[in-house]
């Protein structure tokens, strides 16, 4: 509460053109920024853990949602993983490329499905018991009761940041 209070003061002074000189707020004050930070890190050491299989983290976690629900939209694959539609589809391009998801018809003419290839499916066969281990290790270096907790605090989060 008190960096809370400090980094207000100084927000106003600053407001007010009235901030010392060299003062900053409170050193970790923004949770948002620890979070990216901590995202950006443990990303990294995914990325390390599948590089044999020539895939990053973003990648599996694509193939792994279509892998598990086939025929899912741009829209809904977005919404699942917290992207925008734009990002997702720039990400997805390499992919089509590389030959590891196809793009088709939807429902109806407004949609396009995701669908899984042969050649996304051997990837992620391939992928999938490196992503085991660099998970294994991630919750390990936590312990159980500690990793279980980050993650009810995630998904808090996560509701918190929808509203």
């Amino acid at each position: 509460m008190k960096r809370l209070r400090e980094s207000i003061t100084i927000a106003m002074q600053r407001k007010q053109g009235r901030v010392p000189k060299g003062a900053q707020p409170p050193e970790g004050h923004c949770s948002c920024a620890v979070l990216r930070r901590t995202a950006r890190r443990v990303t990294q050491a995914y990325d390390r853990a599948l590089r044999p299989a020539g895939i990053k983290l973003t990648q599996y976690s694509v193939l792994a949602n279509v892998r598990r629900d086939g025929g899912l939209s741009i829209t809904e694959l977005a919404e699942r993983l917290a992207m925008d539609r734009t990002t997702l589809t720039r990400n997805l391009r390499p992919m089509e490329r590389a030959g590891w998801v196809e793009v088709g018809p939807g429902p109806d003419r407004r949609r396009r499905s995701l669908r899984i290839t042969a050649a996304g499916n051997e990837v992620f066969e391939t992928a999938f018991p490196l992503w085991q281990a660099a998970e294994r290790s991630f919750r390990r270096g936590l312990g159980r009761e500690t990793a279980a907790d980050l993650r009810r605090l995630l998904d808090q989060a996560l509701k918190i940041a929808d509203r």
